[in-house]
């Protein structure tokens, strides 16, 4: 019997016919395509590894003009499926495949979106050979225990999960065609330079512009501290005066006036505390991408990195809600796994614990379990972002079965010259589930041995005026997780969702700020169609989405309650068709000016040649034909500076969240967009 094993991926493929084959697999190209095969038990097995999704929606060749066609009339068009341009040599050896094979074993990604991926590629193998029989194997790590186990226990395709996948296809097909369409023709960025909104990206691009309003109008308000030194047995300790802050400028001054110059102080009281800090729960994909994002590894990287170290065998499945380990997974078996690794000492220890009693997480799912490392261990030594993420989530999965820490604060208050002073002291007395997670620790602070009515000697006492400060801009890391608290997007898209931000051009720089043609957009759909831009809207189509999953809802009923959606926020955008134009085109200009041409004195801006390249022109052509070329990826931003080396502007440029500053002219010493950057942040 020949079985037709179809995988998500070419490196899947490749590991899945090892582990069954036990490294027997033969390579089979197919042009460019690889297939392996290999006898198991009297059957011929052929597997063949997808490239995601082999079809793509779209609308028929009739819509595709965007000046004859409204962006209206995108609503409620049925749109077809087609081969996607890099599948079609897949496609033709899965036919070729259909016809010799006596079943088809679906052993794509367990999620949604694997789900569909194996629902496409049964429609093209069913066209050819519609009685094929079809079976699933369902693993969560590629380890030999998992996908052994998963062929030896075929199951059935969950065609409720691939519908709710295809209603996530429909809704964002038409949310992102029609009101893409609309605010480019509208701003007149047609072309490579459209302008795109979607049902999930602007919800999200406007809590990052609604909070750099609030930054902006933020009004500081002054204050003053006073603060000081203290020591006993020659140990410095900081003190503050118990009014943490004075709002009046009078009364900071007259008790600084009263401390200022003393030189004793005297302990009022000792208050020690003991806190004891549980461990963490296991990562779910939004706590991962959260600790992931505060080691400096965008969200849409981290990712990625987890996808390699997932399909090599290294770690779970990397996208889960789940943040309970089930009973099955054999814990004591990857500790001794990870025993043999960099951080074995550390895994000996926990594996030595009387118990291993694993910390559990509110969510708990059927699917996936949480993240963990699998019970391969690492033996490769692997770049310094893969290794990160790596130990990562092998500290993490530590943390959750190792004990309590326990932290101890003493509490110091302290007469001057009969002004109250507090003093604050910390320290880890029992390192626990800290030893192995020492991501976030905090630090100790030191306080000498000190009781009631013990003299201080006092030093420093000072008068400061501070303000305060506006809040914090949003991190990857504290998006992810608010997009998560809204229901915007899923645990499989948020991070893509960060990264097309980026990409479009509506976010620059690490924590994400948004440009002036992302304010600009978020702007005129809060004040013409608010809905697109609140998390309530595409809250509920998501857990619609879920209930298709469930089985609990049709996805016709989901389509037309979307359609019904749009329709109502197209009409409001276009009654205000030229006021919304109008004002992203201003943001645009304004965006794509450069600084002062360095041969002329006019204003160098941003252009597109014939071919579609950018570059920086003169405003002054045809008289000045002073030209630079730009960076064709990224996001570009003017310093409205000259360069210091030759008088050229300088620019930013954000890719992939990371920010690089340079001359616009070519082979400038000071790093021209042909040379070396200046500085990254």
């Amino acid at each position: 019997m020949d079985s037709l094993v179809i995988c998500e991926k070419n490196d899947a493929a490749k590991r899945i016919s090892n582990i069954i084959s036990k490294n027997m697999a033969k390579t089979t190209k197919y042009g460019k395509v690889p297939v392996y095969t290999f006898q198991k038990g009297g059957d011929h097995f052929h597997v063949l590894g997808l490239r995601g999704h082999i079809l793509e929606l779209d609308y028929p060749p009739a819509y595709s003009q965007w000046f004859r066609v409204s962006p209206s009339e995108l609503i409620w068009v049925d749109p077809i499926k087609k081969t996607s341009k890099s599948a079609t040599g897949i496609v033709k050896v899965l036919k070729d495949l259909a016809q010799i094979c006596d079943n088809v074993i679906i052993a794509t990604d367990f999620d949604r979106e694997g789900e569909l991926i194996g629902t496409e590629s049964l429609e093209v193998v069913h066209a050819i050979n519609p009685d094929l029989p079809v079976k699933r194997a369902k693993f969560s790590a590629l380890t030999d225990t998992e996908v052994n186990g998963a062929f030896e226990n075929l199951t059935q395709m969950d065609y409720n999960l691939s519908k709710a996948a295809h209603s996530r296809q429909l809704v964002d097909l038409a949310w992102g065609a029609t009101l893409t369409r609309f605010i480019s023709i509208a701003s007149g960025k047609v072309g490579k330079d459209f302008l795109s909104v979607g049902r999930v990206q602007s919800p999200t691009l406007a809590l990052i512009v609604d909070r750099e309003k609030e930054i902006k109008a933020f009004v500081p308000k002054p204050y003053w501290t006073i603060t000081g030194m203290a020591s006993k047995d020659k140990l410095d300790f900081k003190i503050s005066h118990a009014n943490d802050r004075f709002w009046e400028e009078a009364e900071a001054k007259k008790a600084h006036k009263i401390v200022d110059g003393a030189s004793k102080g005297t302990v009022t009281s000792v208050e020690v505390k003991t806190k004891t800090d549980k461990p963490p729960v296991p990562y779910n994909t939004t706590s991962f991408l959260k600790d992931a994002a505060r080691l400096g590894i965008s969200v849409a990287q981290a990712m990625r990195i987890a996808e390699d170290l997932y399909t090599n065998g290294w770690i779970s499945y990397p996208r889960t809600d789940n943040t309970v380990y089930p009973k099955s997974l054999d814990i004591k078996k990857i500790l001794q796994n990870l025993s043999k690794t960099d951080m074995g000492d550390l895994a000996k220890e926990v594996l030595a614990q009387d118990k291993l009693v694993p910390t559990r997480g509110k969510k708990e799912t059927t699917d996936h379990p949480p993240i963990h490392p699998s019970e391969e261990p690492l033996t490769e030594r692997l770049e310094r972002n893969h290794m990160a993420v790596y130990e990562l989530v092998v500290r993490r999965f530590l943390a959750t079965l190792a004990p309590n820490a326990q932290t101890q604060t003493t509490k110091v208050k302290l007469d001057v010259k009969g002004e109250k002073f507090n003093g604050t002291g910390q320290k880890l007395v029992v390192a626990g589930w800290r030893k192995y997670f020492h991501y976030y620790n905090p630090k100790d602070i030191e306080l000498p041995e000190l009781a009631q009515s013990d003299e201080v000697d006092v030093k420093d006492v000072d008068l400061t005026r501070k303000e305060t400060e506006p809040p914090r801009r949003l991190g990857q890391g504290a998006l992810i997780q608010k997009m998560d608290e809204l229901g915007l997007g899923t645990k499989s898209t948020r991070h893509e969702i960060i990264q097309k931000l980026y990409n479009r051009g509506y976010l620059e720089s690490s924590p994400p700020k948004p440009t002036l043609s992302g304010t600009a957009v978020t702007e005129a759909l809060e004040e013409f169609a608010q809905t697109i831009t609140e998390p309530e809207m595409t809250s509920t189509l998501e857990k619609d989405m879920d209930l298709i999953a469930d089985g609990k809802q049709e996805l016709e009923v989901l389509v037309k309650e979307s359609q019904q959606m749009l329709e109502g926020i197209y009409k409001a955008l276009d009654k205000n068709k030229a006021q919304i134009g109008g004002r992203i085109k201003e943001a645009l200009r304004e965006q794509n000016r450069l600084g002062k041409c360095e041969t002329c004195g006019k204003e160098m801006v941003i252009r597109r040649s014939r071919k579609g390249k950018r570059f920086a022109g003169c405003g002054g052509f045809p008289r000045c034909r002073n030209t630079h070329p730009l960076p064709q990826r990224g996001v570009i931003k003017s310093l409205m500076e000259e360069c210091a080396e030759c008088k050229a502007p300088t620019i930013e440029i954000t890719m992939r969240g990371k920010t690089t500053q340079m001359c616009i002219r070519m082979g400038c010493p000071l790093g021209g967009t042909g040379g070396k950057a200046k500085k990254e942040d």
